[in-house]
């Protein structure tokens, strides 16, 4: 006999553990001969991750595809994998380091820091693979990959050589977002934008050879003025056209720099002019690439002023030692002497050089308006990008890195989307892939880090670079390389040759950016360079599932990669994969998107031990909706735990009415019409959810199931079928039996991709109970077929459902008293519904809670009326009921309802609220808005029924 109650906590581990034992998993478990392969690679969690509800749901819509398609007879991979997170672990390494007041990585080395890091990812390392187990993750956990491996390391020497010599791959300077605190360029997805409140100081700049006139320029970051090398004017902005071509004196520096027209600088905002600062700022720098600007970085690696030393920074400086002015003099004191408006190069250095970027600001400022050319100061509160680890200010910063051509790369990419042979879904995502792949940027991929795949580069002694595989094929470039120029002889070059490159050559010390080798993911994880079975099987993959927020971060990098190094037989480029689903976010119930800083994060391992795996799997299947974030509440995960013991519940009853499965039962010879009808609505169920899977419809499939089980299965036939258990007819008996077992079954393997612990737990229960052998486990158990459809038996038993369910909504919308028997009486009954009634007048009275079943030929006085089919079904409600005071409580609900609806629609109508609205308030009222219009037409339809 099954338990009284469902376990998940017990349950779950022991079903997780039976199905490693077999294998379940592996990549073409329960395949069919023949099989088409199917395909997905795990988007890779850093190694230093945990479980969060963006990883909960994006494992769930995948392992929902795979174990669909793996029970349709498909050969399915499931690639599963860790990525290295360069700056995340070393970040964890070197604190976990500073707990133990051990020296720091730079004291003890880089080989031996790295041996550090390879014992923690061997001991702490993969936390996030055990939780995806304990989500229920149906990956082949025998191919386990990550991109420090020895295999995927290969792949990324062997992309990176091949794009060096293919010309798309070079060394250049130019602008990153740095992390003063990690001294690392970061890529644009480890940047997070922080409102601060901040200032505009407004500075006067003088013009050389016009004395008493300035351009008067806004900066919210005075300090970076050191390194202006320019002021821009709009073309078309007259108040400074005869000011473009001359030049300005850069105050406190005394650099020249020309005011020039361009036209990014904004004529309607500040002063019109904007101070340029190439390498300091990203807008900056492409406006100093039109007009030849001097690119001047004046902070270290630490986001230092550095000025000792720095050529480019006192090139051409010096100028306007001459040009003094007085301060502002306060109010009621006398003015000051006029001061310099330049230091000397002394005083400068001595001020400023090794400062940090605040206390310069103030020595700035101070400076600027003790020489009367601080014009004003504004509040001003703006968005400042921070380090998403270090929390630090990140900085523009001018610096030699590695890049990727990624504009040549796109072209094919982009190609591959438009011509349809790779689809995004929701297809509106694809505007976004070509808003961004139109107007790529080089792709930065070195860091400044240790931990990672090290740049395969190597520098002569003239810092000539020699890309190669390995320092042994580096030495042999370089050797030919200074012999072909006669800058070593043929002695120096046997040398090198007996005693390696140590002293003659140098290894960059930095390492890629670790999307570089995610980029290689769908091809690297199956083998490639070698040309394994497994990458001539399961390449390209079928489908790629991940957020919004890395399309161009991953998914169009691993387009750019995949189709630059696979190629098909006639040598044309290959999709990683057909299909592309992003998923939305997962956000509280009140639509804010979960932090730690709001104290709103849900932990999903939290959810699974309180209501089981499969309920947390179940609600966010059945919220997935295409294009819309989900708003996740705990009630929500317990009411799909409320599901899965109403199954339990379900298989329990079957099981005490003896309903066993039947080996050679036949559905489509059910003579019953409640069997016929039940097994047309298995038909219609697994048609929707087939067809929603297959669509990504995740949402409109979990519904298709969740209607079925719980409304068609169980709250109707199993209690249509109780007088059938209890009667006298043993062949209908034996066949409702049957049919029980069977459409049991069948709902097992319909909801075993959402729910799949309580459906495997129940397939070898239901069986052991009954004293059968099931073929297979039921994650590799064939995906149930759509059965025949039996129309007419489904019209009758639809026709009782829904009068039966009207009737139970009058009485609710009415208030009317539960315990209260009212007649039921029927107007304009056709011969057929008259036959219905005859044949279920004992359900009708019973389920509809009515007295009496008579038919008249008009509704009788005060009566709500409900039209099912043909017929007219009346409930007098004279003496049950004050109609008239429910009539006037209907009519208030309606005018109040209304006024609610006009509220939200007023201040959608208002565009300073609309544009002011946080996104979570206008999506919280246009729901209450779509709640209301529901209510009211409930309560409309109500009336209307009094009459």
């Amino acid at each position: 006999m099954l338990e009284k109650t469902y376990e998940a906590a017990a349950v779950e581990p022991r079903i997780s553990a039976a199905w490693d034992e077999v294998g379940a998993f592996r990549a073409g478990a329960g395949a069919k001969p023949g099989a088409a392969p199917y395909s997905i690679v795990i988007p890779p969690p850093n190694v230093t991750g945990s479980l969060h509800m963006g990883h909960a749901l994006n494992n769930t819509l995948q392992d929902v595809l795979v174990r669909f398609e793996r029970m349709r007879g498909k050969d399915v991979l499931w690639q599963p994998g860790m990525d290295h997170a360069g700056i995340a672990t070393q970040m964890v390494v070197e604190r976990q380091m500073m707990q133990r007041q051990e020296p720091g990585r730079r004291e003890i080395g880089r080989a031996a820091f790295l041996e550090k890091v390879w014992t923690w990812k061997a001991e702490s390392g993969g936390t996030i693979a055990a939780q995806l187990k304990r989500l229920g993750a149906s990956c082949d956990w025998s191919r386990e990959r990550f991109t420090m491996d020895e295999g995927l390391s290969e792949a990324v020497l062997k992309v990176f050589v091949q794009l060096h010599r293919d010309g798309l791959i070079y060394r250049d300077k130019r602008l990153v977002n740095w992390d003063p605190h990690f001294e690392t360029a970061i890529s644009d997805l480890e940047v997070l934008q922080v409102e601060v409140k901040g200032h505009f100081w407004h500075f006067k700049y003088p013009i050389e050879g016009m004395p008493g006139r300035f351009i008067t320029v806004a900066t919210t970051r005075p300090e970076t003025m050191l390194g202006d090398t320019a002021v821009a004017v709009h073309p078309d902005d007259e108040r400074y056209a005869d000011l473009v071509g001359k030049f300005a004196i850069l105050p406190l520096v005394g650099r020249r720099i020309p005011i020039v027209a361009d036209e990014y600088s904004d004529p309607e905002k500040g002063t019109g002019a904007v101070k340029i600062t190439p390498a300091h700022d990203f807008n900056d720098f492409e406006v100093g690439k039109r007009h030849g600007l001097a690119m001047i970085n004046i902070l270290d690696r630490k986001a230092h002023v550095a000025l000792s030393g720095n050529e480019a920074f006192w090139a051409d400086t010096g100028h306007g030692a001459e040009l003094s002015g007085a301060p502002e003099p306060a109010e009621g004191a006398e003015a000051e002497t006029p001061v310099s408006y330049v230091f000397g190069a002394e005083m400068l250095e001595a001020l400023l050089h090794g400062k940090a970027r605040e206390a310069a600001r103030k020595i700035v400022v101070e400076a600027m308006e003790r020489r009367g050319l601080l014009a004003k100061v504004e509040p001003n509160t703006h968005m400042v990008p921070h380090g998403d680890r270090s929390n630090v200010v990140i900085e523009p910063f001018l610096t030699d890195q590695w890049y990727v051509n990624a504009g040549e790369l796109a072209k094919p990419a982009l190609a591959a989307v438009r011509d349809g042979r790779t689809s995004f879904v929701p297809k509106n995502w694809e505007n976004t892939y070509y808003q961004w792949m139109e107007n790529i940027q080089p792709w930065c991929v070195s860091r400044q880090l240790w931990w990672g795949h090290q740049i395969p580069a190597w520098y002569g002694p003239d810092g000539e670079v020699f890309v190669a595989h390995d320092e042994a094929e580096a030495l042999d470039a370089a050797i030919h390389h200074y012999l072909t120029r006669a800058e070593i002889d043929a002695a120096k070059a046997a040398d090198l040759r007996v005693n390696g490159a140590a002293g003659f050559l140098t290894r960059d010390e930095d390492v890629l950016d670790t999307w570089f080798s995610s980029a290689l993911w769908p091809f690297s994880t199956l083998g490639w360079p070698e040309q394994t079975p497994e990458l001539a099987r399961y390449y390209p993959t079928s489908v790629l599932v991940t957020g919004f927020d890395i399309i161009f971060f991953w998914v169009a990098r691993m387009m750019m990669m995949g189709m630059h190094f696979m190629k098909d037989a006639d040598g044309n480029p290959v999709v990683p994969f057909k299909d592309v689903y992003i998923h939305a976010l997962v956000r509280d119930e009140k639509g804010q998107k979960m932090s730690k800083s709001k104290g709103n994060v849900i932990d999903p391992l939290e959810l699974c031990d309180e209501f089981g795996a499969d309920a947390l799997r179940f609600t966010l299947a059945a919220m997935a909706a295409q294009g819309r974030d989900i708003k996740l509440a705990k009630a929500r995960v317990a009411g799909y735990r409320n599901f899965a013991t109403k199954l339990w519940n379900a298989a329990r009853f079957a099981e005490m009415n003896g309903c066993v499965s039947v080996s050679d039962f036949e559905p489509a010879a059910a003579k019953g019409t409640l069997n016929r009808w039940i097994a047309t609505e298995l038909a219609r169920a697994v048609a929707g959810v087939t067809e929603a899977l297959e669509a990504y419809r995740f949402n409109d499939a979990a519904a298709a199931a969740y209607r079925f089980v719980w409304n068609s299965f169980c709250d109707w036939y199993l209690e249509l079928a109780k007088p059938i258990f209890m009667g006298e007819d043993q062949a209908l008996k034996d066949e409702t039996r049957a049919t029980c077992a069977h459409v049991l079954d069948e709902i097992l393997k319909l909801l075993h991709p959402f729910m799949p612990f309580i459906t495997e737990e129940l397939w070898a229960k239901t069986a052991a109970e009954a004293g059968l052998t099931r073929g297979a486990m039921l994650v590799t158990t064939e995906w149930p077929g759509v059965g025949i459809t039996h129309d007419e038996a489904a019209d009758e038993i639809d026709w009782l459902v829904g009068l039966i369910t009207e009737v139970r909504s009058v009485r609710s919308e009415m208030n009317v008293p539960a315990a209260a028997q009212i007649p039921l009486v029927v107007v304009g009954a056709s011969a057929r519904t008259t036959a219905w009634m005859a044949t279920h007048e004992a359900a009708i009275l019973r389920l509809a809670r009515v007295a009496s079943i008579a038919s008249a030929d008009q509704a009788p006085a005060a009566s709500a009326q409900i039209v099912v089919g043909e017929a007219t079904f009346c409930l007098p409600l004279e003496g049950v009921i004050d109609v008239g005071a429910e009539r006037t409580r209907l009519s208030k609900e309606v005018v109040k309802l209304e006024g609610e609806i006009g509220r939200i629609d007023k201040m959608f109508a208002n565009p300073q609220f609309m544009a002011k609205a946080k996104e979570e308030v206008v999506e919280e009222n246009r729901e209450k808005r779509e709640e209301y219009v529901a209510r009211i037409a409930k309560v409309r339809e109500a009336l209307a029924r009094l009459g």
